[in-house]
């Protein structure tokens, strides 16, 4: 393992607006139910971003949105120190970062606390062995409805055509409302603000000619 790493990881221990649990730090879920009071310091809806990486959309949805609570999750903690170290320098207080398993969200959230999910560029496990991993599959789904609101939505971008497709096979197996779904967002979707925020992995896919893909849904049936 890289120096820098190890020194981030140990960074990660002593940075305000980054929390680890099980084999990373302290493992008491003691913020379960209580994020917006306890961790925040206020009532807001919390949006979170599945596996965020270096927290890109996490950052700069929140500097767009200061009503409004914004967790990064990642289980790769130097790519969490990115994203916790730009919110510091950007002031950012409605932002922490949780380095946890995705599949174990309900050990640290309550029924209703999550208002909305994010999942930007994330693996697609192209694999047909690998479809469970998919952060659209059923099983995954099936999680974020034990910790989501009644109204929340998921949003998915994506450079993969296959993660896409699949998303939309889920969605309609269980027959959930589409909100929004631009199959090349950068050629069909509006100017939009939100959609319009470039990660680093996104430049890279756009640079290289890709379309990218973008659809939102409904959890609840």
């Amino acid at each position: 393992m890289g120096k820098n790493k190890l020194q981030r990881y140990a960074e990660n221990k002593e940075l305000e607006n980054v929390i680890e649990h099980g084999a990373f730090g302290e493992d008491d879920f003691s913020h379960k139910g209580r994020w917006a009071q306890e961790v925040f310091g206020n009532k807001n809806p919390i949006i979170v971003e599945l596996a965020c990486g270096k927290g890109e959309y996490t950052t700069s949805l929140a500097e767009r949105f200061p009503n409004k609570n914004f967790i990064g999750i990642d289980i790769k903690g130097d790519r969490i120190w990115k994203g916790a170290k730009r919110a510091i320098e950007q002031n950012l207080d409605n932002v922490r970062f949780l380095r946890c398993f995705i599949d174990h969200l309900d050990q640290y959230f309550s029924k209703g606390e999550i208002h909305e999910f994010w999942i930007t560029f994330p693996d697609p496990f192209l694999k047909k062995s690998d479809a469970k991993k998919r952060l659209t599959s059923p099983k995954f789904l099936s999680i974020y409805r034990k910790i989501a609101e009644e109204s929340a939505t998921v949003h998915l971008k994506t450079d993969s055509e296959q993660l896409f497709r699949f998303t939309e096979w889920v969605i309609e197996n269980q027959q959930l409302p589409v909100i929004r779904r631009f199959d090349d967002l950068y050629g069909e979707g509006p100017a939009d603000e939100l959609l319009s925020i470039k990660t680093y992995y996104e430049k890279k896919h756009l640079a290289a000619g890709r379309k990218i893909h973008f659809i939102s849904f409904s959890l609840t049936s």
